[in-house]
């Protein structure tokens, strides 16, 4: 009996597999709007049993990225209503992540009168796309006053209520991949010296007042957090004490009572392996579901559903190319190749153009 492909539970909700479709950013919000085109893409994929949206800014200062999408104007709401109807009406359940990008932005990107913000006046090594100007480097951001982690932490509960209003089942707060949850968890970016920095404690106070305040506002059973341990994405160094920290945090959201952690491995990718040992940690510290993500074929998804290191198991690239991956790994089908160069191009191209099997 396969357990990928059986029902399971998510809170109150049943998913008609154990598949999830990784939160993928594709750079086709023209305006920072959803849709008709996002709405195809992700009524394409709507076999998989929850589909996590591409990261979503809760906040113009979070709109770091060409193109990517926000849910704090009615216009966005709007836009994503018109995801959210098709995607049930094909049996998927639907979580949209709030991703603000924090000092991974720049000014070219944020409408006007917003500003690249983050835990401390630290820039991120690397460049930034700009649609005006091409590549550009990472700006030094402002450090964030205790004023605007107020406000930021207000936009994050008003974007889950906006996520809801737009028929979303719940949020995943985007604490993983180098944006601002996670700049504040990393000792690299959060060079504070008040109650938000310094020890993991204060670290991941900031974190823990956003899934705390979301929760009360939409229910713990509709917040989930992904998280990236051992992760090197935009300028985020190991440091010794990142199991012991990562653990504190397992503790921390089990008592917040999360609907699931998501963690991602980016080892497919060439990143440091996260520990089996921190997976475990996981696993036993955190009693809600676990979605295990990173470099996921169909045989390694059974197998490690089957051991039980995991609730459900997301996969990126594979949907991002196979609309109907679900069906292609059921019947061991071959699947398309994903073309890295329309990644994040506007347009159908590489997005809603992916061949499907016949039948």
């Amino acid at each position: 009996m396969s357990l990928l492909y059986s029902e399971t539970a998510l809170g109150p909700l049943t998913l008609q597999n154990r598949l999830v479709m990784s939160p993928l950013t594709r750079s086709r919000a023209t305006g920072n709007v959803p849709n008709e085109l996002m709405a195809e893409y992700y009524t394409q994929r709507a076999s998989a049993g929850l589909i996590i949206t591409e990261g979503t800014s809760p906040s113009p200062n979070g709109l770091g990225y060409a193109r990517i999408p926000g849910i704090f104007s009615d216009a966005q709401v709007a836009g994503w209503k018109s995801v959210t109807a098709p995607v049930h009406a094909r049996g998927a359940k639907i979580f949209m992540q709030l991703m603000h990008t924090g000092r991974i932005g720049h000014p070219l990107n944020l409408p006007a009168g917003a500003s690249v913000m983050a835990p401390s006046a630290v820039a991120a090594a690397g460049d930034m796309y700009t649609d005006a100007e091409g590549m550009k480097p990472h700006p030094v951001p402002k450090a964030m006053t205790e004023q605007d982690l107020k406000t930021t932490l207000a936009e994050f509960v008003q974007a889950a209520k906006n996520a809801v209003a737009a028929g979303f089942d719940g949020v995943e707060l985007h604490a993983a991949n180098g944006y601002l949850l996670e700049q504040f968890i990393r000792p690299n970016s959060n060079q504070r010296t008040d109650r938000y920095g310094g020890s993991i404690e204060n670290r991941a106070r900031f974190v823990l007042d956003v899934a705390a305040a979301t929760i009360a506002a939409i229910g713990k059973d509709k917040v989930g957090m992904r998280l990236s341990p051992y992760g090197v994405f935009n300028d985020m160094p190991l440091y010794p004490e990142m199991e012991a920290d990562y653990t504190y945090l397992a503790e921390q959201l089990n008592a917040l009572g999360l609907v699931y952690v998501h963690v991602l491995d980016h080892s497919a990718g060439g990143a440091p392996a996260v520990p089996a040992s921190i997976k475990a940690t996981f696993r036993t510290k955190f009693k809600g579901k676990l979605i295990l993500a990173g470099g996921y074929d169909s045989a390694r998804a059974e197998t490690d559903l089957a051991a039980g290191k995991g609730d459900l198991v997301a996969v990126g690239k594979g949907f991002l190319a196979n609309p109907d991956l679900v069906k292609r790994w059921q019947t061991a089908a071959t699947l398309n190749a994903p073309d890295p160069s329309t990644f994040y191009t506007p347009g159908a191209k590489g997005y809603t153009d992916y061949p499907v099997l016949a039948g």
